[in-house]
């Protein structure tokens, strides 16, 4: 599997961009990890082979292994609900993202996307994202309009009659320079108005 950037990169940077949790141990809000990689501790009632136990005991149980196969997961750090949950940690991470297109095949993680993905999870949460935006300015209408103007100019800037005829070679060209006007008009005498 390729990766376009380094995941220990992409973390750092999720860490600067979203920062720290302080009431978690001061773990990184968000984190890349791959999914075959992650386990967490649970409450079973059965041993690896299946069987069942008398009493539940905790255990190392892989994390994504079940629904996720090989591919890199956006984690968020969260708080777990205890009563909601077989996890013995109170905070943990939890999944934001799975990197994989719409037929369910490995994608790379990119820095950009976890940032586009984190930006909207948080936008829809209601909190304010960690990340500056981009103010584009191709998208500003004047700044079109100008551009439109700019290209018009320069495609159709002699748009004349004389200008088209001279471009398909309709109109007349005089070879001469300057000098031949000067000669001929010095020869040529006005006339007198007639009454």
């Amino acid at each position: 599997m390729e990766l376009v950037e380094p995941i220990d990169y992409i973390n750092e940077q999720l860490e600067k961009l979203y920062g720290r949790e302080p009431y978690a141990d001061d773990r990184p809000r968000f984190r890349v990890v791959f999914s075959d990689d992650q386990f967490e501790k649970r409450w079973t009632q059965q041993t690896k082979d299946g069987f069942d136990l008398l009493y539940p005991e905790v255990r190392e149980l892989p994390k994504y292994r079940h629904y996720i196969q090989a591919k890199y997961v956006l984690e968020r750090l969260v708080p777990i609900d205890q009563s909601q949950t077989d996890l013995t940690v109170l905070v943990g991470y939890e999944p934001a993202h799975v990197f994989m297109d719409s037929k369910q095949n490995y994608l790379p993680p990119r820095l950009d996307m976890c940032c586009v993905a984190i930006d909207a999870l948080l936008t829809l949460s209601g909190q304010k994202p960690g990340t500056k935006k981009y103010n584009d300015p191709e998208i500003d209408p004047e700044y079109r309009s100008k551009e439109v103007d700019k290209m018009v100019k320069e495609i159709f800037g002699n748009e004349t009659d004389t200008g088209d005829a001279l471009a398909y070679q309709q109109g007349v060209v005089n070879p001469a320079g300057k000098e031949h006007f000067a000669e001929q008009t010095d020869s040529v005498k006005p006339t007198e108005k007639a009454d």
